[in-house]
């Protein structure tokens, strides 16, 4: 059972319980879709019919309910965030090299290149790269949006880009990454599915259009930040409930822990906490709920307190 969100110490309970469902939607997304992660649509339906259960297996053979990199990565952005009470890329990178040495279940290759390179050089921003297009930075960003949550927009992507650069500086990484960012505040503050994607996604389509939804289903996605976003965009506009939304998108299959914890991250908040299915929420691995939902308490009180 779910600590009731009234204890969290934050004086809104309906934020603070919008706040816990896009944590624990992101790692439910992510536990959901670790299991058909690299399968393709056609080996989903032949195995599973319609995958809908958290049950781990998978490549990475995972126990039922454990998380990967995706849910990892943010507790660890989310860490450093609480410890210098804002987004520090030093302290970012000493948390994400931490992180590595720990030995986690799944690394990408870029995630891993440049934290090697932050490990050895102290550097805090990766140069600007066109292969750096891909979905890792994105992926573990929710901790920016509670960090960040009632701040000027311009600084809300300048956060965004801090965490991200340490591994991915790529414009199109950028763009995604705070779409991301801005479409979980929006959610946060009770926005509804329509004003989001009308006010949100679709200005945001115009500007960038690589991101489109529509045309041909995306399916078997790549871990490249365009077909993620519209994988998880397609799923948001076609379904209207966070079970639908999140077993949609990973029967895509691909990347489908990152599509599902992206997708997971911005639907918990849309659809609210009692919208989390309570048999996946049972089914998720204890500890990591517990560090989600702390975590979540501790980064909205010190946003919080900052704003006041």
């Amino acid at each position: 059972m779910l600590p009731p969100s009234a204890s969290s110490g934050c004086p809104d309970p309906i934020l603070s319980a919008r706040a816990e469902a896009a944590y624990l939607g992101l790692a439910l997304g992510d536990a959901l879709g670790a299991t058909v992660e690299f399968m393709t649509p056609r080996e989903i339906v032949a195995q599973y019919g319609s995958h809908r259960h958290i049950c781990g297996g998978g490549w990475l053979k995972l126990k039922p309910g454990r998380v990967t990199d995706d849910t990892t990565m943010a507790l660890a952005l989310g860490d450093a965030i609480l410890r210098t009470g804002h987004v520090d890329a030093r302290a970012c990178g000493e948390a994400f090299d931490a992180w590595m040495r720990a030995k986690p279940v799944d690394i990408g290759n870029t995630v891993r290149r440049g934290i090697i390179e932050f490990r050895r050089t102290g550097r805090l921003a990766s140069p600007p790269s066109e292969y750096d297009a891909g979905n890792g930075a994105c992926m573990r960003v929710l901790p920016v949006a509670f960090a960040t949550l009632g701040q000027p927009e311009d600084a809300v992507r300048t956060a965004c880009r801090v965490q991200a650069h340490l591994t991915h500086n790529n414009p199109l990484s950028d763009a995604g990454t705070e779409i991301v960012v801005l479409m979980v505040q929006d959610a946060l503050q009770g926005v509804s599915r329509e004003a989001l994607i009308k006010d949100r996604m679709t200005p945001f389509i115009a500007a960038h259009p690589v991101f489109d939804p529509a045309g041909k289903r995306e399916e078997n996605p790549s871990g490249f930040i365009k077909d993620t976003l519209r994988a998880v965009f397609q799923a948001l506009l076609d379904t209207d409930s966070f079970e639908a939304c999140l077993i949609d998108v990973v029967n895509r299959g691909g990347d489908a822990d990152t599509t599902g914890a992206i997708a997971g991250m911005i639907a918990g908040p849309l659809y609210g906490l009692d919208a989390l299915p309570l048999p996946w929420l049972a089914a998720l691995d204890g500890a990591t709920r517990e560090a989600c939902i702390t975590q979540t308490r501790a980064l909205l009180a010190q946003s919080l307190a900052e704003i006041g």
